[in-house]
């Protein structure tokens, strides 16, 4: 199901504005990636389940101590999550997306957790299990690979948040590698974002139960409309903020920009998850520019 009219209007002038302020203040969107890469980092190691907290994940990131006793994967998922995006930033300006880029990606995530799976596809009796599913045997894994990258790459008739979504449901249900698929198919969405200019993005702990009935009902039913949708929320979060920092707006989080307002907190917070009042998440925390009020229908 294509992504509906009105939501690709919305991140059309999204992107108009994100492209108009952000020329002379790269120093800035930096600073943000920055700023924002333990939360990258935490929420796609949580979706698979590591035990890391936020604030160990940035103690981790800044070579300091943690209070408790982690493990050594843990480690090395976060360092080496942190080092590939960071990586797959400044690769994106430069190569398109191929299974050699994928091979180096793959290779630099599991560095030091297992080398003898790392940069390289599953292969021989190598079979894995994604709940009940069975992933296709090894033998047909570089083939649907390239048919994979063909299909993204030749079709410029899908928008392409649709034509992203499906590569990714398309990448997680062949899980080429033995390891390591979850991580690096969502680093992927952000490489082929930072390829079209748009900012990266997080796939975030608490959407889980959506994120991964998308690939559910993806293989039982082919429908991407689930996938499009936590696709396109993420985007508009993204960008949202962005926008409010390269305007220079004060950040206030929501619940005082409720009090402020006398606004009702559901309907607040609702229109917040469905992006349909310019606020965003930093840190678990919903946040938006304090001047930033919106009309009544906007918060229904």
């Amino acid at each position: 199901m294509a992504i509906y009219p009105s939501v690709k209007e919305r991140i059309r002038k999204l992107k108009e504005s994100y492209d108009m302020l952000r020329p002379g203040k790269e120093s800035l969107l930096t600073l943000l990636d920055e700023a924002e890469l333990p939360e990258n980092v935490y929420n796609s190691n949580a979706i698979e389940n590591s035990t890391l907290t936020l604030k160990e994940t940035e103690q981790i990131l800044l070579d300091l101590e943690v209070s408790r006793k982690v493990t050594v994967r843990e480690v090395y998922e976060a360092k080496n999550l942190g080092r590939v995006i960071e990586f797959k930033k400044i690769k994106s300006q430069d190569q398109e997306l191929s299974i050699e880029l994928m091979f180096l990606l793959h290779k630099m995530l599991l560095s030091g957790i297992n080398d003898t799976i790392a940069g390289r596809f599953r292969q021989g009796n190598e079979y894995v299990r994604i709940g009940t599913f069975i992933a296709i045997p090894p033998e047909h894994i570089e083939r649907r690979m390239k048919e994979i990258l063909v299909e993204y790459s030749s079709n410029f008739s899908s928008y392409f948040l649709e034509k992203i979504a499906r590569f990714h449901l398309d990448f997680e249900t062949i899980h080429p590698f033995n390891d390591g698929n979850g991580r690096l198919g969502r680093v992927l969405i952000n490489y082929q974002l930072l390829r079209l200019g748009f900012p990266r993005i997080i796939i975030r702990q608490k959407d889980k139960q959506t994120y991964y009935q998308s690939f559910e009902v993806y293989r039982n039913d082919k429908k991407t409309k689930l996938m499009e949708n936590t696709l396109s929320l993420a985007l508009m979060e993204s960008l949202h903020k962005r926008i409010a920092y390269l305007k220079g707006e004060t950040i206030v989080s929501l619940p005082d920009y409720i009090r402020r307002y006398k606004l009702h907190a559901s309907a607040v917070f609702n229109a917040a998850r469905r992006q349909t009042i310019p606020a965003f998440r930093e840190k678990g925390v919903w946040k938006i520019a304090k001047d930033q009020l919106q009309n009544a229908a906007e918060i229904q």
